[in-house]
């Protein structure tokens, strides 16, 4: 029914390794009906394939820096895959048995889609196991410790095999991407499903050691060219501009509201003219702090990063 893939990081951190390998156990405890692919050859990745008694598949094509390319790796899942559903999960995101239950809900009401939602963010120290046995006790878990993730970016992607079958060469674990994807499935007017009331995605809590520098995945210069690839700000989505949404096991369309009419005004642009420019001035008279925020925002990335001339160079 579902093949769920990943790239994961190395699993060198001991803490990685561990929030890593909850995860993927619990993709793999969900039942026969999934399989469950690891993408890349990060250290340590082919002997938790082998202990996880999962797929690894190392050869992932890679950017200028050596960061695995979301292209290659959507690309690879497909061609390993011979489900009807696929689902990019992020390596550190415990899943229950509800996902299952969301993925039938969706195939059964569309032939195209992609299905999102928040995340919850929880402190995990030990290995876990999740499965039928494990999921009512993690739940507890999560109401008692846990917290719903702010509606940002998003940690899982659902859709049928037939959908993202050209993608640009995104960087993993870089912002924007996840974005794009939203915009994308609205472009194409496939229905955007924010499962968040159905489906409890759980993130194991983590620091960014693994980035360069340590630094957040939004302030490497990766961003800024997934934001490039995108096609721009006015392209990156996020969960509200889902057009569906999963309640008591029934996809519904979301109601519309005052607060909703104006922002699909405002993504009209990009989605029925695909012009940037009326979308950039749409966005001006809508948010004009923000506007003139990220205008100052992208002339100082432009000065800092200009190549000198010839004469400033002497």
């Amino acid at each position: 029914m579902l093949t769920i893939f990943t790239a994961p990081k190395p699993f060198t951190d001991p803490h990685l390794d561990l929030i890593q390998r909850n995860a993927i156990r619990s993709w793999r405890d969900l039942g026969p009906l999934v399989e469950v692919l690891l993408i890349g050859d990060e250290a340590g990745m082919q002997g938790a394939a082998l202990d996880l008694q999962v797929r690894q598949l190392p050869e992932v094509e890679r950017n200028r820096l050596g960061t695995p390319r979301i292209d290659s790796i959507f690309g690879l899942a497909r061609q390993a895959s011979s489900q009807p559903l696929l689902a990019y999960v992020n390596a550190d995101i415990l899943l229950m048995p509800d996902f299952l239950e969301a993925a039938r809900a969706a195939l059964k009401t569309f032939d195209s889609f992609l299905m999102l939602g928040q995340r919850w963010d929880l402190d995990v120290r030990e290995a876990l196991i999740v499965g039928e046995k494990g999921a009512a006790a993690l739940r507890e878990r999560v109401q008692s410790a846990g917290s719903l993730h702010p509606p940002g970016g998003s940690d899982f992607f659902l859709f049928p095999r037939q959908c993202f079958t050209q993608l640009p060469p995104f960087a993993v674990g870089r912002a924007g991407w996840d974005n794009w994807m939203i915009f994308h499935a609205r472009k194409q007017r496939w229905p955007v499903i924010d499962a968040t009331a159905s489906v409890v995605p759980v993130h194991q809590a983590h620091d960014y050691a693994h980035l360069p520098q340590g630094q957040a995945h939004y302030r490497l210069p990766e961003t800024a060219d997934n934001l490039r690839l995108a096609g721009g700000r006015r392209r990156i989505f996020r969960l509200g501009d889902a057009d569906y949404r999963l309640v008591d096991g029934r996809v519904q369309r979301r109601p519309w509201t005052l607060r909703r009419v104006f922002q699909e005004i405002e993504r009209a642009p990009v989605l029925r003219a695909d012009s940037e420019p009326l979308a950039n001035l749409i966005f001006a008279i809508f948010h004009p702090v923000r506007a003139w925020r990220e205008a100052r925002g992208i002339l100082r990335y432009r000065l800092s990063h200009r190549t000198p001339s010839a004469a400033e160079a002497e």
